[in-house]
């Protein structure tokens, strides 16, 4: 079996004018600077595949903000957007909520603060972990089928769209890293790619990170969808 890539890509911008925690909540989509973002990536990855990389496998969490990501993508490769409901976003608590300090004092909410290391305000985060991995997994070996014997410059390469949390949890699982965290210490920013590189038996060899729309990144919102 060749060397396959999977990119996990995070969605653009999401139209917020609130600054709610927007977790899984339906109809959040992407900005006008979002779409641009989608597009620059799309383009990123045209170039590529024009210079012999062999992408040959799009998925995209169900959410809104993930399948309007993928979109451009899809058209420039002229790929179908597979739709991968273990790649969403992350449960949470604060899930519609504008999160400030004041917000957190409130004692309504110590009890869902009493354990970080879980997170006791989600979904753990080695559950996240280890339902995106087993996704990569497959997506992994669906390149390679696609890819049909023609394995491009390095290998099938796959891309999944979703989101911070679940994509940092991921790669620090990968990494051996504790996966508690500070979320504003994230290496993860919108479409960026965090690309997980494995051998021809499915083992790790390598993560990679790239910002392909770092252009895109100042005056862009900060607010995350989980935390």
């Amino acid at each position: 079996m060749p060397q396959a890539t999977v990119h996990l890509l995070r969605h653009g911008e999401v139209h917020n004018p609130d600054g709610v925690l927007y977790g899984r909540l339906p109809e959040f989509h992407l900005s006008e600077l979002g779409r641009e973002m989608a597009r620059t990536l799309a383009e990123h990855f045209r170039r590529r595949a024009a210079a012999g990389a062999r992408i040959t496998y799009l998925a995209a969490s169900p959410l809104d903000r993930a399948q309007e990501t993928a979109a451009p993508t899809a058209e420039a490769l002229r790929l179908q957007i597979h739709t991968e409901a273990r790649i969403i976003e992350a449960e949470n608590y604060f899930e519609g909520m504008k999160v400030t300090k004041a917000e957190l004092r409130r004692p309504k909410h110590w009890p869902m603060l009493i354990n970080p290391l879980r997170p006791s305000w989600g979904e753990p985060y080695k559950k996240q972990a280890s339902r995106v991995m087993a996704a990569v997994q497959e997506a992994r070996a669906r390149a390679i089928d696609l890819a049909d014997g023609d394995f491009g410059t390095a290998g099938p390469e796959a891309i999944m769209v979703s989101h911070q949390l679940p994509i940092w949890a991921t790669r620090l699982s990968a990494e051996g890293k504790p996966l508690w965290h500070d979320p504003r210490k994230r290496e993860c920013t919108l479409t960026s790619i965090t690309s997980l590189v494995f051998d021809g038996d499915g083992s790790l060899l390598r993560v990679q990170y790239s910002e392909p729309a770092a252009s895109l990144l100042p005056g862009a919102a900060s607010t995350p969808g989980a935390l």
